[in-house]
């Protein structure tokens, strides 16, 4: 199984610096991934790192390699919240390229 990690380097959590949450996001995506076995998929060879922070960017490597995806992985609902209120079609996009979308804070795939 593929996973692929979204990351919101603008987010504070619990009056923690943005480079200690993005720090903590990556953390707890990357420990999920282990703990789940999953393989962290990169869909542009040129991407410097194993996650997106932006997801316009996912959204654009997603159309143009048209693979199939199992996991969409995301710290929390207050991480994609900002994406999904100004930009509610296109995280409904988004999401129809994975077959689940997983918030690793609530382990909910209802989003």
């Amino acid at each position: 199984m593929n996973a692929i990690m979204l990351v919101n380097e603008n987010l504070s959590i619990q009056s923690l610096s943005k480079a200690e949450s993005k720090q903590l996001q990556i953390n707890c995506l990357t420990n999920y991934m282990k703990i789940q076995r999953l393989n962290e998929k990169t869909l542009n060879p040129y991407q410097l790192n194993p996650y997106y922070t932006i997801p316009h960017a996912l959204l654009y490597d997603v159309q143009q390699t048209r693979q199939p995806l199992d996991y969409l992985l995301v710290h929390s609902y207050e991480a994609i919240q900002p994406f999904i209120k100004m930009y509610p079609a296109r995280w409904i996009l988004l999401k129809s390229f994975f077959h689940h979308t997983i918030l690793i804070e609530g382990q909910s795939s209802a989003v």
